[in-house]
């Protein structure tokens, strides 16, 4: 197995933080925060010009298929975690807990998704509908479901300001995309490799930026190699049974086999871009957020490698 190379990255990138927190730091010199909050609405509006109003239009048919991998992403994943809940003890859980609450609330990856159906032979058109219409949802679902637990953190959650920056640097970009596409559309697709590598650019800076605060002020000191482990596993079991889930409930709902493909492919799928993006939006410069993407990012990893075996083996078998 080929090991990802964005996957590196990123642990080349936490590295980099451990070694040099005093970067990432508000006093710093460099102007993360500024680069990024501009990066941030770029990979949005090239997502706008990327957005086809034709294949999403041709998607919305198959509602059976669309209402499963949305329940999955949005209201199954989520509860499975609020079931647990009730067990907190302490305020390290809770972070924990958040953390994780955090990764369920989040929409569903686009590139990646798309990709692995395609390769597993799935409903190609249904998984470019659902990606794409789930980071949209996302945008509104996504604080809905914090603003239920993270004023009793430590964030200061306001919703208007939440939106007010939801809509500065995602909405307004993708639609400001979306009505400059017939003009710029065709840049877009050719220059889609170099779009995805500006994208993850960005991903790697906010996730560094993330970090070197978290090392700075030692948030960190508590974690054992031990807990990252349980993390790990804990991870591990909440992705398997969503997989196993929705294609039990794709077989209920007797979906043809590329229906099935496409349902377990984007129905346990979570964003990392939008994932960092709604991190630096929601909860702000807290000193615990590297802590809240931990999950996020083992669940990257995790559904990169599992989905990827998956589909190279259907593929083959096909």
């Amino acid at each position: 197995m080929k090991i990802d190379g964005f996957v590196l990255s990123i642990l080349a990138v936490i590295g980099l933080a451990y070694v040099f927190p005093q970067w990432g730091i508000p006093t710093s010199k460099i102007p993360i925060d500024t680069i990024s909050g501009i990066g941030i609405s770029l990979i949005f509006f090239f997502y706008g010009l990327k957005l086809s109003p034709e294949k999403l239009k041709s998607g919305v048919k198959n509602w059976r298929l669309h209402l499963l991998i949305q329940a999955s992403t949005f209201l199954i994943f989520p509860l499975l975690v609020l079931a647990f809940q009730p067990f907190i003890q302490n305020e390290e859980q809770e972070i924990i807990w958040l953390a994780f609450f955090f990764l369920a609330a989040l929409p569903s990856t686009v590139s990646s998704s798309v990709v692995m159906v395609s390769i597993a032979k799935g409903n190609i058109p249904a998984a470019i509908f659902n990606a794409s219409i789930s980071g949209i949802i996302g945008v509104i679902l996504t604080p809905l479901w914090m603003g239920l637990f993270v004023q009793h953190a430590e964030a200061n959650f306001s919703f208007t300001d939440i939106y007010i920056k939801l809509i500065a640097q995602i909405i307004l970009p993708v639609v400001i995309g979306v009505l400059l596409q017939r003009f710029f559309g065709e840049f877009a697709k050719k220059y889609s490799k170099q779009l995805t590598l500006f994208d993850k650019s960005i991903i790697l800076l906010i996730i560094f930026k993330s970090f070197a605060s978290s090392f700075h002020d030692k948030i960190f000191s508590s974690v054992s190699i031990l807990d990252l482990i349980l993390l790990f596993i804990a991870v591990l079991i909440l992705f398997c049974i969503l997989f196993f889930l929705t294609g039990f409930l794709a077989n209920k709902m007797k979906f043809t086999t590329e229906d099935q493909i496409t349902a377990q492919f984007c129905g346990t799928k979570k964003s990392l871009v939008h994932g960092t993006v709604f991190s630096k939006i929601i909860f702000g410069n807290i000193p615990s957020i590297g802590i809240i993407l931990l999950p996020l990012m083992l669940f990257h990893a995790i559904q990169l490698l599992i989905i990827s075996i998956v589909a190279s083996k259907m593929n083959a078998d096909n």
